[in-house]
């Protein structure tokens, strides 16, 4: 065996661990039937905490989904944050608490949710805290449900959390919707029936406030949830995905900020891939805690764009392989993976994915991965590392 094929082997073999964790959550989810019923216990007290910057066409929809499912002596509290438009005005009129927080030098919805937290402390601190961003719907009763499960469990609890493309989308848009969907309710659905926990998506998300108490969120990691939600596992509080609960919100219109947006997730995703797998791993061996292990082998699953291009691409390598050395072990390894990822895939769009994209659509998808080659030659080459808030509208 020469160096090319052993090189090969090799790479397929790394390739082969995200493959198998994303087939078997597939397969795990696709026997899930109805999601689960319940109260979860009393309802604690609760603050929703809502950062805020620059959402002045959105927060009044917002406000108006959430505002109707707190009871008295619950809270809101919105973050204003670097706002320079009529956010918190409209905030203050529909009946939300708003405080205001100014500091160019300090951007990032990481310092705003620290800010939030710090005045909620101050005077008559909630049990439970709910972060929703400024630009999202919540479903009737998802509040109660998330404060009840997260008071019963003393854990980060996680509402299913999807972004939806406009009714007449573009093949692109109607891919994007559905890696999203595959990304924040398939995969997380798979390991919740092996009692797993999940990673934390932005919003949508509950948290007991002792569990806050000792996390740092003034930051501007690009993707602070990952950070914060893997932060919160590595000390025993591994958030649990609750499907019952929905939060919805709209991919944005424009292909310029739809760009910024996909380039700041993927950028800030692979980055927390590199940097965090290895630290929960070490603390998985460490502590022989089979929570962390499977919140490593989440992780290590990277975007759906990427994983199939590294199998193409191994794929193509191998087969020049073949033609030149005639040895066709690594060709069959590797097609082999592939295979199974692209069986992986059919099947959850079969499953969930059917009403957001055709059939002839979901075949236009390697096309999609090809067309990202260059957000991820940029990740080498001159990666996003600083918060860009997105414009939706």
């Amino acid at each position: 065996m020469d160096i090319p094929e052993i090189l090969l082997i090799t790479f397929a073999g790394l390739a082969a661990i995200p493959t198998l964790v994303f087939t078997m959550q597939i397969l795990l989810a696709a026997g899930v039937g109805d999601t689960e019923i319940g109260r979860y216990g009393r309802r604690p007290s609760i603050a929703v905490l809502m950062p805020a910057h620059n959402e002045a066409a959105i927060i009044g929809e917002t406000l108006g989904s959430i505002l109707p499912q707190l009871v008295a002596n619950d809270r809101l509290l919105v973050v204003a944050d670097n706002c320079t438009d009529e956010t918190s005005a409209i905030a203050k009129e529909c009946g939300a608490y708003v405080i205001e927080r100014r500091n160019e030098n300090l951007r990032g919805k990481g310092y705003a949710l620290d800010f939030g937290l710090q005045c909620l402390a101050k005077q008559n601190p909630p049990e439970v805290v709910i972060i929703i961003d400024a630009d999202c719907q919540v479903s009737s009763d998802c509040i109660d449900t998330l404060a009840r499960r997260a008071s019963s469990e003393n854990r980060p609890i996680q509402a299913l959390y999807l972004m939806q493309a406009p009714a007449i989308k573009s093949v692109t848009q109607a891919i994007a919707e559905f890696a999203w969907v595959v990304k924040n309710q398939v995969r997380p659905l798979g390991f919740k029936r092996l009692g797993l926990s999940c990673q934390l998506m932005g919003t949508g998300m509950a948290f007991p406030l002792n569990v806050l108490s000792d996390v740092n969120l003034a930051h501007g990691n690009m993707v602070e949830d990952m950070k914060l939600g893997i932060d919160l596992a590595l000390k025993g509080f591994a958030p649990i995905f609750c499907p019952d609960a929905l939060v919805t919100s709209e991919f944005p219109t424009s292909a310029q900020v739809t760009a910024t947006q996909r380039t700041r997730w993927e950028h800030g995703h692979l980055a927390t891939i590199f940097a965090e797998t290895p630290r929960l791993l070490k603390a998985a061996i460490q502590r022989r805690d089979a929570s962390l292990l499977a919140m490593a082998l989440d992780l290590s699953v990277p975007p759906l764009s990427v994983l199939g291009l590294m199998l193409l691409i191994l794929f193509g390598f191998a087969g020049v392989l073949t033609l030149v050395y005639g040895k066709t072990l690594t060709l069959s390894i590797v097609g082999v993976i592939t295979a199974i990822f692209a069986v992986a895939a059919l099947l959850a769009w079969y499953r969930f994915g059917r009403k957001i994209l055709a059939f002839k659509t979901l075949c236009a998808a390697p096309f999609y991965m090809l067309r990202k080659i260059p957000l991820y030659l940029a990740f080498i080459v001159k990666r996003q590392q600083d918060w860009v808030k997105t414009e939706r509208r």
